[in-house]
């Protein structure tokens, strides 16, 4: 069975430990962090959007379909997730944030692998450290359960995709990082003559 994807990068948060700036347009190397985040995504998906609840018109120039939260008062990612999941026409949603640039260029085809493999409705990436429930494929059936969740005043990302199946794609350094980016310092260490992608 051929399943249809899009992907959403979000960029909807406040970005408190950022001084509130919005986090995927600031500079990182020589381009946004967002830029990077498309340049990492664009040979993964083709039908790209972006989620974000401020400078839409900033966020628009980068080419892709722009819409907010439909949830008011920045309630997290998985407002953006609710909103995106009730707007698309795909089966599945590719989820990924705008302040991590190194992720793995093989990101979709694994999730996409586990979903089929396991039959399950979501699958998140992790790696040797943690989990990283933002980066996401997330089927347009939990709709309903995610808007539930929301309303119930939940917002634990990853106690939804674990209550619904979840499960967890293991990546390697090699394959790509999760590193993201907080603060404006964090973006100050990475200076543009040493700067390179990956």
């Amino acid at each position: 069975m051929t399943i249809t994807i899009s992907a959403v990068i979000l960029a909807g948060g406040k970005a408190r430990r950022m001084g509130g700036q919005d986090k995927g347009l600031q500079i990182l190397g020589k381009q946004s962090l967002i830029q990077h985040v498309i340049n990492r995504l664009q040979p993964q998906a083709h039908d790209i959007s972006i989620n974000a609840n401020r400078n839409q018109t900033e966020y628009a120039k980068f080419g892709f379909p722009v819409f907010s939260d439909e949830l008011s008062d920045f309630q997290g990612p998985l407002s953006g997730m609710l909103t995106a999941l009730e707007k698309t026409k795909s089966d599945f949603i590719l989820f990924t944030p705008c302040d991590t640039p190194f992720f793995p260029m093989n990101l979709l085809d694994k999730l996409k692998s586990a979903v089929k493999n396991d039959r399950t409705l979501i699958a998140y990436a992790c790696d040797d450290e943690r989990e990283h429930p933002v980066f996401c494929l997330m089927s347009v059936q939990l709709k309903e359960k995610l808007r539930h969740y929301l309303a119930s005043d939940e917002r634990r990302l990853l106690q939804f995709m674990k209550e619904n199946g979840g499960i967890s794609v293991k990546f390697t350094k090699e394959e790509g990082h999760f590193e993201n980016f907080n603060t404006l310092d964090d973006l100050d260490s990475y200076s543009s003559d040493d700067f390179k992608e990956g």
